[in-house]
C-alpha cells in the first residue's frame, strides 16, 4: 500500500526537494547573463523544432517534468535552479536532472542524487562523489543499473519516471479507428532491421488488413503521436532496448495495449564496453501479462495472433497505475531522496 501523501510529504524536512535540470529546454545556469542566454536558446531551438513538427521536447526534460509534477502532486515545494535556496542551505539535498552538463554548472556542497538524466560512462562515474557531492545515482530500471554495479555499487539504484496519468486518459471505443500504432524506434543495424523486422512486420499488417500508421521516433511531433494514440487499439513497439520507454508506457496510460518486440540483446555498443556478461535487458523493462505480448524476430506473425486474440482482455493501464503513476514515482523519489538527510555530509 502506497503512504498517503501527506505521509510522504512529511518525511521530507521543510517540506522542500530543490531540483536542478540542463539541457535543451532549460539552462541550469547561476550568472544573469548565462540564464538570460540559456532561455533565448531554448526558446529558439522550440521555435524551431515546432515549425518543423518535430519532437520540441528530449525524453529527459519530459522525464524532469513529471517527476516535478508528482512532487509537486505531493505537497512539495519544488524549486527548481535555485541556486540561492541551496546556498543558504547547504546541508539540504539537491538532484540533479537532465544532461551530464548539469554536472559542470552546478557545483554546490549539497549532498546530491542524480537523475532521471544522464552523467555519464560508468568510468567516470565514481569522480562525481568528490566533485558534485554525489551520494545516490540513478537509472531507469534495475537492468541498466548492473553496468554501473562494478564502480557504484549500492549507491546506483532504479528510479523509474511517473507517467502522467491524467494527461494520459483511455479514448472511447467509438473514436478508435486504427489497429496499430507500428512505433519505430529501430537505432542499431537499421538496414539489417528493416529486412528482418520492420518490413515483414509491415507486410504481415498489409496480409490481414490491419490498419496501422508507422511513426518513426525523432521524427514525428508530439501532437501526432497523442493523435495515433487516441485512434489505436494497439501499438507495435519495435526498439532493440530500453531503460525506461515513456512512448509506450503513455500508450498504456491511455488504455493501448503493446505488441513488443524484445529480444533481450544488448546492442548499445557504449554499454556494451562495460556491460556484465550475460546482462538480459529489455524494450519493456516495465511490464507484465495485462500489458500486452512480447516477441521476438521470427515470431511476430504467432505473436500477432495471440494479440488479437486477447486484444481487449489486456488492462495496460490498471499496470501503469499501480507500477508508474506520480504517487508511485513520488513514492520511489521520496525514499531515495530522505537517505540524503541522513547521511555524514548532509549534516555538516
Amino acid at each position: 500500500m502506497i503512504a498517503a501523501k501527506s505521509e510522504l510529504a512529511a518525511l521530507i524536512p521543510s517540506n522542500t526537494a530543490a531540483l536542478f535540470y540542463d539541457g535543451f529546454e532549460l539552462a541550469a545556469r547561476e550568472a544573469p547573463a548565462a540564464r538570460l542566454k540559456g532561455m533565448a536558446r531554448t526558446h529558439a531551438r522550440h521555435v524551431y523544432r515546432t515549425l518543423r513538427r518535430k519532437q520540441t521536447y528530449t525524453g529527459y526534460y519530459t522525464a524532469f517534468v513529471n517527476l516535478a509534477k508528482s512532487l509537486e502532486a505531493l505537497g512539495l515545494d519544488v524549486r527548481i535552479n535555485d541556486f540561492d535556496f541551496a546556498r543558504a542551505n547547504p546541508s539540504h539535498p539537491i538532484c540533479l536532472n537532465g544532461y551530464a552538463s548539469v554536472l559542470e554548472h552546478v557545483r554546490l556542497d549539497n549532498p546530491a542524487m542524480f537523475g532521471p538524466g544522464d552523467f555519464g560512462p560508468p568510468p567516470a562515474s565514481p569522480k562525481l562523489r568528490e566533485v558534485n557531492n554525489m551520494r545516490i545515482y540513478t537509472k531507469p530500471c534495475p537492468w541498466i543499473c548492473e553496468i554501473y554495479r562494478p564502480q557504484l555499487g549500492d549507491d546506483v539504484r532504479p528510479m523509474f519516471v511517473a507517467i502522467d496519468t491524467d494527461d494520459w486518459q483511455p479514448a472511447s471505443a467509438a473514436e478508435k479507428s486504427l489497429d496499430f500504432i507500428v512505433y519505430d524506434k529501430i537505432r542499431w543495424n537499421r538496414a539489417e532491421r528493416e529486412r528482418d523486422l520492420l518490413e515483414p512486420v509491415l507486410h504481415h499488417l498489409q496480409s490481414f488488413g490491419l490498419s496501422h500508421t508507422v511513426l518513426r521516433y525523432g521524427e514525428h511531433h508530439l501532437g501526432q503521436f497523442r493523435d495515433a494514440v487516441k485512434a489505436a487499439r494497439g501499438l507495435i513497439f519495435i526498439c532493440e532496448h530500453e531503460t525506461q520507454g515513456l512512448a509506450y508506457q503513455e500508450a498504456m496510460a491511455a488504455g493501448v495495449p503493446i505488441l513488443a518486440w524484445d529480444e533481450g540483446c544488448l546492442v548499445d555498443p557504449h554499454q556494451m564496453k562495460h556491460a556484465p556478461a550475460g546482462l538480459q535487458v529489455s524494450s519493456v523493462p516495465y511490464f507484465d501479462e495485462r500489458c500486452g505480448v512480447k516477441f521476438k524476430i521470427g515470431g511476430f506473425e504467432k505473436a500477432c495472433e495471440q494479440f488479437m486474440a486477447r486484444r481487449d482482455q489486456f488492462r495496460p493501464r490498471d499496470y501503469v497505475m499501480e507500477q508508474l503513476s506520480h504517487e508511485a514515482g513520488a513514492k520511489r523519489f521520496v525514499e531515495l531522496y530522505c537517505e540524503l538527510f541522513n547521511e555524514p555530509s548532509a549534516t555538516k
